[in-house]
């Protein structure tokens, strides 16, 4: 099947011409358009859809616990959307239910069904109402719709958390790539028409998990696994904290204590927040993005002396650094990094650990800085790319050139 025909391709540029006018999906590089919207235009409010018995009733993960259409997202004609909960597992193995949405063609699918894209998102936060599901654009929507254009379907879980009532694991690349996978089988109980062969692409933050699966997917050995797509690179959480990094932006340390007593619940934030960062963590729950814009500290100010030394952090940033088992598939990275040799080149660093690994790798540079110029101008090759999966061509890989 090759769904890039001309009919397609116009409509694809026309999606994208409107992405890049109007609000960006991405919470690091939002207009002021999309500031001057207020929240309640913005999102749709939870509903019970969303709510689930704690603990669930046993089922296997990618059991699909309910299911409902949905026509108001802002999306062009011819996407159908489709709700869904499922079971999934959490870090510490118990069961969970995650929500997300199923985006497809409207009409008849082709011989096999619509190929799929399973989608990991970028981060917004870790309260409920953080959901993508629950954004009227469904947070990455033009990008989404453009793929479903070209004649795929578009799984997109929102993570547990974002939307059920269960904590969330915000940045844990295990967790959220578990959901991932597990949105599988549930969007295929609720629309037959998905083709059993499937790629993974993961933006922004969603990059990360992305390889994720690929680690998660070298253990399971599901076939129907075809590779996938890192958009605008890929980082170790630590970096964000080291004395290099630079990036570490203003909540970043609240998420990440939270994160961690998600995943180890023995952990205590205090052992690693300062009292100011205390004070501001409880609101991590109550909305997405900045906790506390009024209150701002350093990440210095949010984090004691040490802090990096505790146990269960060094067990998190250990669980969290790509490249560090084989991954299956291949995996095409894109990327804005220049420079590898300086010290913001991490995403070379973690290509390299893969290409060490065995790892069929595909790194490709642009000159851009921000997220949706990168996918703007990578559209083609990830079009390309993902072709020859479906197709079962020969798989590119320049990690020879990466050492």
């Amino acid at each position: 099947m090759n769904p890039w025909t001309g009919r397609a391709l116009l409509a694809a540029g026309t999606i994208f011409l409107l992405t890049l006018g109007g609000p960006s999906a991405f919470p690091q590089t939002k207009s002021e358009r999309v500031e001057k919207i207020p929240a309640s235009r913005r999102a749709f409010p939870l509903t019970k859809f969303y709510d689930t018995p704690n603990p669930l009733p046993a089922k296997p993960p990618g059991d699909l616990i309910r299911s409902e259409e949905f026509d108001e997202y802002q999306l062009p004609e011819g996407v159908q959307a489709v709700r869904i909960l499922y079971h999934s597992r959490s870090a510490t193995g118990h069961d969970v239910a995650t929500s997300g949405v199923v985006l497809y063609p409207e009409g008849k699918a082709p011989a096999g069904g619509w190929p799929v894209i399973a989608w990991a998102h970028a981060l917004n936060g870790v309260a409920r109402q953080c959901a993508p599901s629950l954004a009227r654009n469904v947070q990455h929507g033009p990008f989404l719709a453009m793929y479903v254009s070209l004649g795929y379907a578009v799984v997109a879980p929102d993570y547990t958390g974002l939307g059920t009532n269960f904590r969330s694991a915000y940045s844990d690349v295990p967790s959220n790539a578990t959901d991932v996978i597990y949105s599988l089988p549930a969007a295929r109980a609720v629309v037959p028409q998905l083709n059993s062969r499937w790629v993974a692409i993961g933006i922004g933050q969603g990059g990360p998990v992305a390889v994720g699966i690929a680690e998660l997917e070298h253990e399971i050995q599901d076939p129907n696994y075809l590779g996938s797509i890192a958009i605008s690179g890929l980082d170790d959480v630590q970096e964000h904290y080291s004395p290099s990094g630079g990036h570490a932006i203003y909540e970043m340390p609240l998420f990440l204590a939270y994160g961690i007593k998600t995943i180890y619940p023995g952990f205590e934030v205090k052992e690693i927040l300062t009292d100011g960062a205390i004070a501001l963590y409880p609101r991590v729950e109550q909305a997405c993005g900045d906790p506390g814009a009024d209150l701002k500290l350093s990440p210095v100010e949010m984090l004691k002396p040490g802090w990096a030394s505790n146990k269960f952090v060094t067990q998190y940033f250990s669980r969290n650094t790509p490249g560090q088992k084989p991954a299956q598939g291949p995996i095409f990275v894109l990327s804005s990094e220049l420079d590898p040799s300086l010290p913001i080149g991490w995403t070379a660093q973690v290509v390299a650990r893969m290409c060490k690994l065995g790892d069929r790798v595909q790194f490709e540079r642009y000159p851009q800085s921000d997220t949706g110029s990168i996918f703007g101008d990578s559209v083609r090759d990830q079009i390309a790319w993902m072709q020859a999966r479906f197709a079962g061509r020969p798989v590119v890989s320049n990690c020879s050139a990466q050492h």
